[in-house]
């Protein structure tokens, strides 16, 4: 072991253990963010690397070389898999047993076999920025993302580069002489490039949970507990946003009504009919577009806001869905139960706001449901354009 002569050294693996405290503290409050855990195990295994070398640990250039080259390469698969495992994807432990035989029994052979420290240099820093631009290619969605999301994905990238920069810049094609190592310029670029990018990278991270925790907190203000769509007051914020953004237009919103609910509720029981809108939830949820907002304005009632949709296209749309509902079968309910659903289709105006809209497309629908239910009812404006579909189209003159 050696005797420390600078203790300033030690600041890089006390600044990585803040940042593995903190993201142990935030995946203990909250702990559906598993890739947190992922985030905390990279900082402290970088920091017992770093901890390595410079305490010397274990003894000998050889054992310590390959003990410390387990410890990175370790600390950089835990941080892309975590990354990866924060939108749904991972890493394979297949991936894992790999690169890290490839890697570390590179620095092996490297040092025992045919002893090339240039090699050895260009192993561990070639092989964590293809590492880390591999995670980029699989995530480069983020760059398009939240603002905390681009923040990460460019530090991410400055990250994986700066290894092959500095190395290539630095070391070129002869390595530094053994006994002057450690005050080379790649050792003390390596220390730097690390120290301002290292951090660089974990603030991102952190900033990047910040927002995701903010995220979950404003998801769950907005959503529906029993559908999981979005809640009155979620769909309306939402909803109103896209009626305010002009590339949206034209936008048409669909009110659906649950038929005879009521009688559900009574028939089976309340916890039947819990079934029947969580199931009903999720299938309009698959029915949406990724640009659709969907929502449960309350009890039964649903509504869909559609951008970039005209009042024939949002006609068509319900006419579709009307015919799932009758075609589906629903928890909670007897095979033989038929489930219907009544629709109001309306063309949003220019000027006009979410709560006048919602207005005009639930005066169709309760004339939908007034008619005999199981229909798709559309108030347009001052015209009524052929209709191939077996609903009603209503003609609006500005009198309703």
């Amino acid at each position: 072991m050696r005797a420390l002569s600078n203790p300033l050294v030690l600041i890089g693996p006390a600044i990585l253990l803040v940042f593995a405290a903190s993201f142990a503290s935030v995946w203990i409050w909250d702990r559906r963010h598993r890739h947190l855990l992922f985030f905390c195990a990279a900082c402290l295994l970088f920091c017992l690397g770093t901890l390595s070398q410079i305490l010397g640990m274990p003894d000998g250039h050889g054992p310590n070389a390959v003990t410390s080259a387990v410890l990175y390469t370790l600390s950089v698969l835990l941080l892309n898999d975590g990354l990866l495992r924060r939108s749904g994807q991972g890493l394979s432990w297949a991936s894992y047993g790999v690169i890290l035989l490839l890697i570390t029994g590179g620095i092996a052979y490297f040092y025992y076999v045919d002893r090339q420290l240039i090699v050895r240099i260009y192993i561990l820093n070639f092989g964590y920025g293809l590492i880390c631009l591999a995670t980029i290619w699989r995530l480069r969605r983020l760059r398009i993302g939240r603002v905390a999301e681009q923040i990460l994905f460019w530090s991410l990238l400055a990250f994986s580069l700066h290894f092959f920069l500095r190395t290539v810049l630095t070391v070129g094609t002869v390595a530094p002489p053994v006994r002057d190592f450690g005050s080379s310029p790649f050792w003390l670029a390596l220390q730097f490039s690390l120290a301002i990018l290292g951090v660089a990278l974990a603030l991102a991270l952190f900033a990047l949970t910040i927002s995701d925790t903010v995220e979950d907190l404003r998801h769950e203000r907005s959503a529906d507990s029993l559908t999981g769509l979005l809640n009155r007051r979620g769909f309306d914020e939402r909803a109103q946003k896209l009626l305010d953004d002009a590339r949206t237009w034209p936008t048409s919103l669909i009110l659906v009504d649950i038929d005879h609910f009521k009688s559900i509720n009574d028939t089976f029981g309340h916890p039947a009919g819990d079934a029947v809108l969580k199931s009903f939830g999720n299938l309009l949820q698959g029915a949406m577009r990724q640009v659709d907002v969907c929502g449960r304005l309350g009890g039964e009632e649903f509504a869909f806001l559609l951008p970039n949709c005209d009042a024939a296209g949002a006609h068509v749309f319900a006419h579709r869905l009307r015919e799932a509902v009758r075609q589906a079968r629903f928890d909670g309910l007897p095979h033989s139960r038929q489930i219907t659903a009544s629709f109001g289709v309306a063309s949003a105006r220019h000027g006009e706001s979410l709560s006048e809209l919602i207005a005009r497309a639930d005066k169709v629908l309760y004339r939908a449901k007034r008619e005999g239910r199981d229909r798709v009812e559309v108030h347009l404006e001052g015209h009524v354009p052929q209709n191939p579909l077996s609903s009603t189209i209503t003609a609006d003159n500005h009198e309703d």
